[in-house]
């Protein structure tokens, strides 16, 4: 990766990262944040599973300090953005694995810790362990609806794989959704 790649891929992380925490209210209620779905999903099919790691953990973080959001933030994200590059590379590219991931990751794994992360660490009382997994469930249906949608009409006009060339860092170009 020569300078100039090295410029843009940092960037566009931070372009993703302020996004990200920009349209982080709209439809937020605890527990659900579909736009964090949208970008989680995003980062992982432009930049791969690292990069969307990092970002939804810079969002969430930055989401806490400011919102005072509670480490649902990071629970609700993390698992999702990294799985969600994962199977994207592991499908070879197909858009409908990197939306799969976000609602495995977040809708199941990161609801099921948010459990003990929100009981234990935080304090809150009368939870169960299957408390969050209907919200985050929903919010990562329809933050990976809207993905699919964007990411779907980018790869058919060919934006997707244009900005994934030149970002350099997701070498997968697929146009089966």
């Amino acid at each position: 990766m020569n300078k100039h790649n090295k410029l843009l891929c940092m960037v566009f992380f931070a372009m993703m990262v302020a996004v990200g925490v920009v349209i982080s209210p709209i439809l937020r209620v605890e527990g659900m944040c579909p736009m964090a779905h949208l970008i989680n999903i995003t980062m992982a099919v432009f930049m791969g599973p690292w990069y969307a790691f990092l970002c939804a953990l810079a969002i969430g973080l930055i989401r806490m300090m400011t919102m005072g959001i509670p480490p649902l933030a990071l629970t609700g994200a993390i698992f999702g953005a990294t799985l969600s590059g994962i199977f994207y590379k592991l499908s070879k590219g197909k858009i409908w694995a990197a939306v799969l991931g976000e609602i495995i990751g977040t809708g199941i794994i990161g609801s099921i810790i948010s459990y003990p992360v929100m009981t234990y660490l935080w304090g809150k009382t009368g939870l169960t362990w299957m408390f969050y997994v209907p919200s985050f469930l929903m919010g990562t249906i329809i933050g990976g609806s809207i993905a699919f949608v964007v990411l779907t009409t980018m790869s058919r006009n060919g934006s997707l794989q244009m900005i994934q060339r030149k970002l350099g860092v997701n070498q997968i170009v697929e146009t089966n959704h």
